[in-house]
């Protein structure tokens, strides 16, 4: 009886060690598919390098052109697992080394649902080219040169994708170990997905800088006329920071409302549209901005009130992003409309006129020796 107890002791013990080795070798699979899984997101979140040959393959020969520009020409493409994807292949000229060296090491640290994804790279001799997420519905800018198009979108949306263009410009300031300036931003770099989601996109003119260095030195203005803030045009009106990108969003802003219009006449004379449309405001005059939805107004005033806070003339007078998200976020009611970004307390000598807006031709260019 004792032998048969001994007995039963010893194959519970068995089965105990049985299944506890069962149960170890079933939680060290499990770690290890968990390990596998991560290497393979993380293999996927970093971008992948190409040959030449891989992309004709991936453009089946360079069939589908979506888009071109001075940087080249973009094409749609499938990788192996049908995700699709936008081809820039980059002009063999002078620039593109830099330009394309940027954009790769600004834009494979980043990952926010407001910018574009880097999904690969070409460096194959003189042939370079980059591959990104594709996004169906184009840039921003298709729909704001029109107000047909700006009307199929309705305002809510369109505050909608300010807000997330916002919300991206705040991450690639505050977001990231180093503070990236975009130096570039328009409605023709903001990209909208399947749901009209907008994606930053081109970082071939971003800068990194440590989130506690203030001021950016730079050896000559860059950027698109019509969205350069000042001070990349000439120290006379403070240093060159992240601010530069939140003038950049401003005129984007106001863009959004007025169709991209630079000029507007009124009795025969031209005036710079962003002015005339903060004289009216200031004055609470009528906008002249057709509206179809209930709330429509109070939409198209917030995002004024913003792009006009955003483009005050000097650096130190514009919000940061972190300010001008909570501005969209917040109520309307509770913005005050900002003193004139158009007035100068000094006068200007020699004056040159770039798509409306005028800057000081005489003023020295950001240099980086300052």
């Amino acid at each position: 009886m004792i032998a048969g107890g001994v007995l039963g002791l010893t194959l519970c013990v068995i089965v105990i060690v049985i299944i506890a080795i069962y149960r170890s070798n079933k939680m060290k699979k499990e770690d290890q598919a968990k390990i596998n899984k991560f290497l393979e997101d993380y293999k996927a979140l970093k971008p992948a390098r190409y040959s030449y040959a891989d992309i004709k393959k991936i453009t089946n020969q360079f069939e589908e052109e979506v888009g071109q520009g001075g940087y080249g020409i973009v094409y749609k493409g499938k990788l192996s697992n049908d995700v699709y994807v936008a081809v820039k292949i980059l002009n063999n000229v002078k620039g593109n080394g830099d330009e394309f060296i940027n954009e790769v090491q600004t834009m494979g640290r980043i990952h926010h649902i407001n910018v574009v994804r880097l999904v690969g790279y070409c460096a194959d001799g003189f042939r370079r080219a980059l591959l990104y997420e594709f996004l169906p519905n184009n840039s921003l800018d298709k729909f704001i040169s029109s107000n047909q198009e700006k009307h199929s979108l309705g305002w809510e949306k369109l505050h909608d994708i300010a807000l997330g263009i916002s919300k991206g410009i705040e991450y690639l300031h505050l977001g990231c170990d180093q503070r990236i300036l975009h130096f570039d931003i328009k409605p023709q770099n903001v990209l909208l997905d399947n749901k009209f989601n907008p994606k930053i996109s081109d970082f071939g003119l971003a800068k990194l800088c440590s989130k506690e260095q203030s001021v950016v030195s730079m050896t000559a203005a860059r950027g698109t006329v019509g969205y350069i803030a000042p001070e990349v045009f000439s120290r006379n009106f403070g240093n060159v920071s992240y601010k530069s990108d939140v003038y950049s969003f401003g005129m984007l802003l106001i863009d959004m409302v007025g169709g991209r219009e630079n000029t507007i006449t009124q009795n025969t004379s031209e005036c710079y549209f962003p002015e005339w449309i903060y004289k009216r405001l200031d004055q609470g005059e009528d906008l002249g901005i057709q509206i179809k939805a209930v709330g429509d107004a109070k939409i198209i005033k917030k995002l004024i009130i913003v792009g006009l806070w955003c483009i005050q003339w000097y650096p130190v007078d514009r919000p940061s992003m972190k300010v001008v998200v909570q501005m969209l976020e917040g109520n309307e009611d509770t913005l005050s409309v900002p003193s004139s970004p158009f007035a100068s307390t000094n006068p200007m000598p020699k004056k040159a006129t770039m798509d409306g807006r005028t800057f000081n031709s005489d003023l020295e260019l950001v240099s980086e020796s300052e």
